[in-house]
């Protein structure tokens, strides 16, 4: 299918206009239009904070509400599952509505529902209200992306993805911090009021700054209705079986194998509709184009590796060293914080040096950060990890923004929704696919070191006899009367050192693999044409 064809697409909106054609490439921004760029990235900013603040506090909310560990995990999936739905479809839906009416909309639905969720009393209720919490706060994230492309002249894309990148990079980094912190002081209601204030002001920041535009409602007779269907249950299907699937022990659960077939057959429904329709939802051969292509695929595996990360670290805090939730964001909070100083740095650095340089050395020091935090043991807590948070904070903000300009650059005007969902909606299935494997992955490997540790342990070893005798006089010595019952205990006591050091070892293992991912992702950034750069060569 041709870009013509493509152009002529009820869902493309306008004939074929370059950004470089519709607006001159050094045309000054008004300060509306950065408001809107602003506020735009900060509805992005707390739709991503607020899946990280309740993550952060779900086992207080589990219990508040009477649901048991694993059916309180719908209250995560739920919002997830919804959002990855309405990411790729709020493209269209924002030219039928009109940018300014769908965005307000549902940055009023997303903070009325987010307060909605202090007040639910059970399972039930708190799973609806996040899924329509989901859908709504989903549409903040693609359409702050698409803001900037078509707002901005492509000189100025640079300092938009900057802001943007905040948002990506810096809400997950600072989400557990503030879920700790109201969570730990207030209870967990008052996670749910975190969005409102600064809610509010972001909504009258669009207010003031989207102008109004006309709605396309003819587009609803036109509109790829099985694109929309097949993606939706597809992306849905398999955001459920990413979330559930470890917990339902994946393919020994009839529940997830018929969802991962239901997955499997709509997505490809969904990619062969879209190549050969006239009028597709998403223009997928964008990603025949070798920027936009190569970058997506390089920011799924940032994506695996920046949620994973805040999965595997959390975890060993406060598995292995009983750190709580505010303790874990203080550890966290070291990724974020350096970012805000770098991130305003990189529109300067990307017209002075080549992009590419600045992804690849991002993605070499993504590796290298982890690889410091490799050698886990019982004394490695929080502190020992602030080397390994203060390098890949570099490197997020050296991979976001860049990388996105990258994608981006040469993309036309009518294109962006489309572009702007399948980025986002790619870096967010990264780290999805990427917290199920590692969860996966933790378990195997926590088993076979377990298996190893335990083959050494025998009643027949010196070592082990005395380290039980040692345990055992222990016991006696502080208040435990029974031999056989202190004997049974230090036996319990090993075991449960075993198991300590099993999980210690698995999640070493797990940064291993992730920083060879992250490899893959570094081959594929060396293989990005150079774009232009600089306000003098930045035409489309």
């Amino acid at each position: 299918m041709s870009n013509a064809s493509l152009a002529t697409t009820p869902n493309a909106g306008p004939p074929p206009v370059s950004a470089s054609a519709s607006r001159p490439v050094d045309a000054p921004v008004s300060l509306r239009t950065w408001m809107a760029v602003v506020g735009a990235a900060f509805g992005a900013f707390l739709a991503i904070l607020n899946i990280q603040i309740v993550s952060s506090s779900l086992a207080d909310i589990q219990g508040a509400i009477g649901a048991g560990s694993d059916d309180g995990g719908w209250i995560t999936t739920a919002y997830l599952v919804a959002e990855i739905i309405v990411i790729p479809i709020s493209g269209w839906l924002s030219r039928v509505f009109s940018v300014r009416t769908y965005l307000l909309t549902n940055t009023f639905l997303f903070l009325a529902l987010s307060v909605g969720c202090a007040f639910t009393t059970n399972l039930g209720q708190m799973i609806v209200v996040r899924a329509m919490q989901g859908f709504a706060g989903g549409v903040l994230i693609p359409l702050a992306f698409s803001i900037i492309m078509t707002r901005l002249p492509p000189s100025k894309h640079a300092i938009g993805l900057s802001i943007y990148s905040i948002s990506a990079v810096f809400a997950p980094a600072i989400g557990p911090v503030i879920g700790g912190f109201c969570n730990e002081t207030f209870g967990w209601q008052s996670i749910f009021f975190v969005n409102l204030l600064p809610g509010v002001v972001m909504f009258m920041m669009l207010w003031f700054s989207l102008d109004a535009e006309p709605r396309q409602l003819d587009l609803l007779r036109r509109g790829d209705w099985l694109g929309i269907a097949t993606i939706a249950i597809g992306l849905g299907a398999l955001e459920t079986v990413l979330e559930e699937g470890e917990k339902d022990d994946w393919f020994g659960s009839q529940f997830i194998v018929r969802l991962s077939i239901v997955a499997g057959v709509a997505l490809a429904v969904f990619v062969v509709v879209q190549l050969v329709r006239k009028y597709p939802l998403l223009h997928l051969r964008l990603l025949a184009r070798r920027n936009f292509g190569l970058a997506t695929i390089a920011n799924f595996f940032f994506g695996l590796s920046m949620y994973g990360w805040i999965y595997i670290v959390p975890l060993y805090l406060g598995r292995i060293q009983g750190y709580n939730a505010e303790q874990i964001g203080g550890v966290l909070i070291w990724i974020g914080l350096p970012q805000l100083l770098i991130l305003p740095l990189m529109p300067k650095l990307m017209k002075r040096i080549d992009p590419r340089r600045i992804v690849i050395v991002g993605f070499a020091l993504f590796i290298a950060g982890s690889l410091l935090a490799m050698n886990l043991s019982s004394d490695f807590s929080g502190p020992q990890f602030l080397a390994s948070s203060l390098v890949r904070a570099v490197a997020q903000a050296m991979v976001m923004t860049p990388l996105s300009a990258m994608a981006v650059s040469g993309i036309e005007r009518e294109y962006a929704g489309s572009a702007a969902a399948l980025f986002n909606m790619i870096r967010n299935l990264g780290g999805a696919i990427g917290i199920a494997l590692i969860q996966t992955f933790l378990i195997k490997r926590g088993e076979f070191h377990s298996d190893v540790l335990t083959s050494e342990v025998s009643l027949l070893n010196a070592p082990t006899r005395d380290r039980l005798d040692h345990l055992t006089a222990t016991l006696l010595q502080h208040g435990v009367s029974d031999p056989e019952y202190a004997r049974h205990e230090a036996m319990v006591a090993v075991g449960r050192a075993i198991h300590r050091q099993a999980t210690i070892l698995a999640c070493s293992d797990v940064i291993i693999v992730q920083s060879v991912l992250l490899g893959v992702a570094l081959l594929v950034v060396m293989l990005l044409k150079k774009t232009p750069s600089g306000p003098a060569g930045e035409a489309h």
